[in-house]
């Protein structure tokens, strides 16, 4: 191949690449309405959740109506640095439930993460050791999506852990952080 031709064809490369990263860049959810990035959420979810067919789902609005009984303690087995940003009400980490399982026997247990994938997963594994265990369909960002409150400690924030921009599917009147 001749060297002018070389050159043309990396100038087309780069031209295509170009052309790729804007058009994915513009399909980022920031584009996209809160009602497209709930039905977005959902879609993710229910891929996810093949993985785990057995495990009982709540929805965030059931959740929701729950939390106000005091009869659910949610399961948070996302990293400590998400945790830091925001937690559903009274929400214990996975390591303090494992400690003592038994001390929840009278509660509903819902596990949760940012979209419910890591949580479905130890759902499916407590399950399997007899110990009833729902996942939170569609996660935190479901949760905010429907109208549930977020803490950071005790003070009510709109603030969010998500993996990375393109995880940024809270409400628009929230603020990601990744």
């Amino acid at each position: 191949m001749k060297k002018t031709s070389k050159i043309y064809y990396a100038i087309a490369i780069i031209s295509l690449l170009t052309i790729i990263v804007i058009a994915y860049f513009q399909m980022l959810p920031e584009s996209i309405t809160d009602a497209q990035k709930r039905e977005q959420i959902l879609k993710m979810y229910m891929n996810y959740k093949k993985e785990f067919p057995a495990v009982q789902d709540v929805s965030p609005r059931e959740a929701i109506q729950l939390s106000d009984t005091g009869k659910i303690v949610f399961i948070d087995v996302r990293e400590p640095d998400e945790q830091s940003v925001s937690h559903l009400p009274g929400a214990i980490t996975v390591d303090s439930f494992l400690k003592n399982p038994e001390k929840y026997n009278d509660y509903i247990k819902v596990g949760y993460c940012t979209i419910s994938y890591r949580s479905g997963i130890l759902a499916q594994e407590l399950h399997q050791k007899g110990i009833p265990v729902y996942n939170l369909g569609g996660g935190l960002l479901a949760w905010v999506h429907d109208g549930g409150k977020v803490y950071k400690g005790t003070e009510e924030t709109h603030r969010i852990h998500v993996y990375s921009k393109k995880w940024n599917l809270g409400p628009d009147s929230y603020e990601a952080v990744w």
